[in-house]
Formats: C-alpha cells, sequence, structure tokens
C-alpha cells in the first residue's frame, strides 16, 4: 500500500483528528511565526562583489546615510518652500538649493533613523501643498511611500481578486458550493500556515521584499490544484457507483500519488535555486517550498478526513445542473484522433509554433531594473524624477568611490569628504562608461569600492550569470531522475524535460517580446521596460519545471493506469488524456487566473512575471498537453514504458476502468 493511500485511509478513519490535528497546525504556525517576526534580508546578505564590499565599509564606519528629499520647485522663489518643510516641525535639515532653467532644486536629509522617514514624510507633502508653489518631490521617503503602498494594495488586490476567480472556476468544475469553496479553504489555510513557518525560517534566511508574494501566487496556485485534483478524482469514483470508502481509496491510490509526485518535483526544482549562492532565491526558495509541502500535506490528510465527514454532501449547494458523468464534447476526441493518427506532423508544428514563440528570447537583455523600469512611466514619481533629471542631471544620478583613510590620487575624481576615517568620493554614474572608469581607477587599490545603483546592478548581473549553468542542469536532472522513479521509463522522462524546455523557452520569448521590445505592452497596462527583470528568467525556468509537473503527472498516471489494466499504449493515451481533461483544464485555468492577476499589478517585476507564468501554464496545459505529449507518446508507442520490470514504486494495480462514452 502507497503512503498517499495510507495516509488518506488513517485520515478518513479518524477524520475528526485528523481536522483537528490540521486547524492546530495552521493556528500554532501562524502564531509561532507572530512572535518570532520576521527578519528582513540586509542591504549587504543581497549585495555582491564590489558593492557588498561598499555595504560594509560603510556598516564598519557607522555610517548610516540619512534619507534624502529633493524638492523642484517650479519657479525662482524657493524661500515659502524651504518655510514650508522646516516649519513642519520635522526633524529635517535643508542642505542646499540649486537654480536651473527658471526652476529650483531644493534638497534636505531627515534626521534620525532612515526607515522612518516615509512615515513623517505626510506632513511636509501637506506642508509643501499649502503654499500654493507648484512642487514635485523625489527621494527616499517618497519612494519607500510608494514601494509600500504599492506592495500592500497589490497584495491586497491579488487576494481579493485571485480567490473569487479561482471559486468561480471551482463552481463551474463541480457545480456545488460546498465542493468548490473547500480547495480554496485549504489553499488559503496552507498559506496562513506556510507564512507562519517561513517568518521562523527568515531567522536562518532572511525574507526577500517579494517572498510573500511569491508564496501566495505558489500557494493558490498549487493548493488549489492539489486538492482539485483529488476531489475531482474522488467524485468521479462515486459517479461510477463506487462506495465513499472505495472512492476515497481510489482517489488517495492515484491521484494522491500525483499529489506527492509533484509535490516533492516542486520542493527539488526549487532547491535547486539554493545553489545559486544569492539570498533573495533562498528566500524565494524556502517560501515556495513550505507553502507546497503544507498544501500537499492538506491535500493528502486533511482533504480525505473533510470528504469522508461530507460524504456525498460534498454536493451540496449545487448551483449548476450536473450534466451525464464523464460524457465528453466532440472536439478534444477529434483532436486527439488526428494527433495519434499522424503523430509526426502533430510533433513537427507544434515544435515550429513553440520555436516561433521562442525566438525573441534570443536577444533577451537581462538588468536590474532601475526605479524608472520597475515604477509606471505615468507615476507622478516617476513624473518627478525625469523633470529633476533633466534639469539637474548631477544631482540625480550619481555614485560614490569609498576609500579606507585617505583618498590619494583618487580625489581628483570628484568631490570628497572625509567620514569617520572613511573617505567618500562622489562621481557621476549614469552609463556603463562611467562604472568602467571609476573601476579602472581602483583596480590597483584594495581599500576602495564602488557604491552605487549601477555598480550594485552590474555586480548582481554578474553573479547572476554564475548561477544559472548549476541551477538549470539541477533542476532538468532532478526533473527527470523524479519522472523515472515515478514512471519507471527513461522514455517518460525523457519527454517530460524536452516538453518543460519547450514551453520554458516559449515563455521566455513571450516575455522579451512584451516587456523588452514593447510589442503589446499596452495589452498588460505597461511600458516595454527595454530589459527584462534580472532574476525572473532563472526564477521562470524553476518555477515552470515545477508547476508543469502537476499537469503532467496527472496526465501520465492516467495514460498509465489505462496500460497497466491492458490497453494498447496509443488507445491509453486517447483514454488517459480524455479522461483527465476536465480536471486539467480547470486546473490550468485557475492558475492561469492567479498569475494573469499578478500580470495586472503595478510593478514591471509582478507583471513579467505573472505574464510568463500565466503564459507558460496555458501552453503547457493546451498545446503540449493535448499535441505535443500524445503526439511523443505515440510516436515511442510500446517504447513508451521503456522500464519493463514491475515497479516497485508508485501506485499500485488501479481499479478497473469504465469506458468513455
Amino acid at each position: 500500500m502507497e503512503i498517499a493511500e495510507r495516509l488518506g485511509g488513517w485520515s478518513a478513519r479518524h477524520r475528526i483528528a485528523a481536522i483537528v490535528l490540521w486547524l492546530l497546525f495552521v493556528v500554532a504556525s501562524s502564531v509561532l511565526g507572530g512572535m518570532a517576526g520576521q527578519q528582513q534580508m540586509s542591504s549587504a546578505e543581497d549585495s555582491f562583489g564590489g558593492s557588498r564590499q561598499a555595504i560594509e565599509m560603510l556598516d564598519a564606519a557607522g555610517i548610516e546615510d540619512p534619507a534624502g528629499e529633493l524638492v523642484l520647485v517650479h519657479g525662482t522663489d524657493a524661500g515659502p518652500v524651504i518655510a514650508a518643510v522646516k516649519g513642519t516641525g520635522q526633524a529635517v535639515r535643508v542642505k542646499e538649493a540649486a537654480r536651473s532653467g527658471g526652476k529650483v532644486l531644493v534638497s534636505f536629509d531627515w534626521k534620525g533613523d532612515p526607515d522612518e522617514a516615509m512615515d513623517h514624510y505626510p506632513a511636509v507633502r501637506d506642508a509643501l501643498a499649502a503654499t500654493g508653489v507648484r512642487t514635485e518631490t523625489f527621494g527616499s521617503a517618497t519612494v519607500d511611500l510608494w514601494f509600500g503602498k504599492a506592495i500592500s494594495e497589490d497584495f491586497e488586490r491579488a487576494e481579493w481578486t485571485a480567490v473569487p476567480l479561482a471559486l468561480g472556476i471551482l463552481l463551474v468544475a463541480f457545480g456545488a458550493l460546498v465542493a468548490a469553496v473547500l480547495p480554496v479553504a485549504l489553499a488559503l489555510t496552507a498559506f496562513v500556515a506556510a507564512t507562519g513557518l517561513a517568518a521562523l525560517a527568515s531567522h536562518q534566511f532572511p525574507a526577500a521584499e517579494a517572498t510573500g508574494s511569491v508564496m501566495l501566487l505558489m500557494g493558490l496556485a498549487v493548493g488549489v490544484d492539489y486538492c482539485l485534483f483529488y476531489l475531482r478524482r474522488e467524485r468521479e469514483e462515486r459517479e461510477l457507483g463506487r462506495s465513499a470508502q472505495e472512492a476515497l481509496r481510489i482517489a488517495a491510490r492515484t491521484s494522491g500519488h500525483s499529489v506527492l509526485v509533484s509535490g516533492a518535483t516542486v520542493t527539488i526544482a526549487m532547491a535547486g535555486l539554493f545553489l545559486s549562492g544569492m539570498p533573495m532565491f533562498e528566500s524565494f526558495a524556502v517560501g515556495t517550498i513550505l507553502v507546497v509541502l503544507v498544501a500537499m500535506t492538506g491535500s493528502v490528510t486533511v482533504l480525505p478526513a473533510l470528504l469522508s465527514l461530507l460524504g456525498d454532501k460534498v454536493d451540496a449547494g449545487r448551483l449548476i445542473r450536473r450534466r451525464r458523468p464523464r460524457r465528453q464534447g466532440r472536439v478534444l476526441p477529434a483532436i486527439l484522433r488526428g494527433v495519434i493518427a499522424k503523430p509526426g506532423l502533430a510533433t513537427a508544428l507544434a515544435v515550429a509554433f513553440l520555436v516561433a514563440l521562442a525566438l525573441p528570447a534570443l536577444g533577451m537583455r537581462t538588468e536590474l531594473l532601475s526605479l524608472r523600469q520597475t515604477i509606471p512611466a505615468s507615476d507622478p514619481l516617476i513624473t518627478a524624477y525625469e523633470h529633476i533629471a533633466a534639469e539637474f542631471p548631477a544631482k540625480a544620478e550619481t555614485g560614490e568611490i569609498l576609500v579606507k583613510g585617505p583618498a590619494g590620487d583618487l580625489a581628483a575624481l570628484g568631490e570628497a569628504r572625509e567620514q569617520n576615517g572613511l573617505t567618500r568620493i562622489t562621481i557621476p554614474l549614469a552609463t556603463e562608461a562611467d562604472l568602467d572608469r571609476a573601476r579602472a581607477a581602483i583596480e590597483d587599490r584594495p581599500d576602495a569600492a564602488i557604491h552605487g545603483d549601477l555598480a550594485f546592478s552590474d555586480d548582481y548581473n554578474a553573479r547572476l550569470k554564475d548561477a544559472v549553468l548549476p541551477v538549470f542542469a539541477f533542476v532538468a536532472g532532478a526533473a527527470f531522475l523524479i519522472m523515472l522513479l515515478a514512471f519507471r521509463s527513461v522514455a517518460i522522462a525523457a519527454v517530460s524535460v524536452v516538453l518543460n524546455l519547450l514551453s520554458v523557452g516559449a515563455a521566455y520569448g513571450v516575455i522579451v517580446a512584451i516587456f523588452q521590445h514593447g510589442w503589446g505592452d499596452e495589452l498588460v497596462g505597461t511600458t516595454g521596460a527595454g530589459a527584462v527583470q534580472a532574476w525572473l528568467p532563472l526564477f521562470v525556468f524553476v518555477i515552470l519545471f515545477g508547476l508543469s509537473m502537476d499537469y503532467h503527472v496527472f496526465v501520465v498516471s492516467r495514460i498509465r493506469e489505462a496500460w497497466r489494466q491492458g490497453m494498447p499504449t496509443r488507445s491509453a493515451i486517447f483514454h488517459g488524456i480524455g479522461s483527465s481533461a476536465g480536471t486539467v483544464t480547470s486546473a490550468a485555468l485557475i492558475m492561469v487566473a492567479v498569475f494573469s492577476v499578478f500580470a495586472t499589478l503595478s510593478m514591471q517585476d509582478f507583471k513579467q512575471l505573472g505574464v510568463g507564468l500565466a503564459v507558460a501554464v496555458l501552453l503547457d496545459a493546451t498545446l503540449i498537453r493535448v499535441i505535443l505529449l500524445p503526439a511523443a507518446l505515440s510516436l515511442l508507442n510500446d517504447r513508451t514504458w521503456s522500464l519493463r520490470r514491475r515497479p516497485t514504486i508508485g501506485p499500485p494495480e488501479p481499479a478497473p476502468l469504465t469506458p468513455v462514452s
């Protein structure tokens, strides 16, 4: 008896205990996480190379730069503005006023903790508005406020949009309110529990800013899908006349096993991010692994208990009249017959289409996106920045050379000042040429480092490039081995990896087309950034390799289930894909809906991530699962099942199949 069947059987027999234990686990995880608090990643921890050296030099000297703000005055008299800033009673220090083209730029620093500047800014904003002078503001406080508000509002919007969308799709899939609510409720409780566990883990692996959003995205998508697979199979078996106990046993043996394999694949794929040596990816990996493991555990434990408790009442609250069970339409069978009859032609056409989508990825340009690329171009904050940069370019994009002790000849490179034994030389740092000149100047000075956004982005990209090959190799190799163990077939394992690579390549191509070249960018409410967020290709690769196994494992399991009952391979392909089509379609729609919500959020990072994942899942559940997978397996025919020994790992012989009408 398999572990999924044992877990499901125990939970069904001890349903009250299983439900109570799950609720205690969710509450305990949440409470303990809240008590421990979340440890955020520091700037030094998320930096590399010379940029990290520069931050460490500032920390060692005990230097914490104050939060600075720039106020662009549209006029020649800055007196009222300066008086308004000073008159707020806030702890500010006006530094200077510069003039250019009939405008004045006032700069000031916030005294005290820089992280608290955004809390004091509203008072200054209101005072500036009261002067009647047209002003635009850009700086630490305004940027922090924008990101804080954007992340909070985006996170809330994602929750309140993605959850109803998933619920609506499940209502259509099951036609009953209780059956639709169960997967969403379990996914949300899994997310709550995983969030608490992630807070505890953050004391070992500090949390990146976007980790919570990534966990919500993955928790909803994976958690709902796992429960959907399990619940849909249990309902199918009941419709065939099985007893409640037998239906649960078959669901645990088949879909429960698929959930465990899929969860293990996502977990191992995400573990590959630890090979990157980058704390942000480690944070993403920890958060995703936790939410996937918790969702997987809930699907094979508390879900069987709830189904055992509810019985056929899971269909309570029926809103949609259910059609004859297991009846298929005409379109999918017609497509499958054509694909199985001419698999070579189907393979060639599908691969050609995916390769065409992937072609723009050959010119992919990655960089750590700047504020102007991350925040919508129409936002007043970016408008203010553009106006300041146009009138006072020297104030907009600068960096520093930091030197321990005297600067020597380096002092001639810019404005130098000594602070706590550290010499800080302000230099222009807006282009790669500026960065190259600065690096050439300090080439023989191990006591010097470059500090600034451009240097940080360049060092980050260099570290990222070193991480790509080991992570890609690990994830692809791990996926191959998991599929080999799950299905005892070299052919299936190889096909799985190749199909995943095709879907990832197509997703890359669409991301580049929209966000780098700007083709159709208005469709997702953005302006092409001219580049792809540096961390996104690696993260998308890992996520997609894990997520695609949701459908792949589920569909191939149904195909093998039919084959092991004596069907010829091609008949098993037809039966397996046909019988799983409804579940796969519902699961794919949920994932696409959740990811599409993220494509509507404010920040460019989330837009790119949402579009890439939504496109890949859509292709994966349609073109690949309906055409490429059956075509490839049909070409292999009986060679699909390359390892002939009776399996020792995987689900035992399933119950007899009922033909699809």
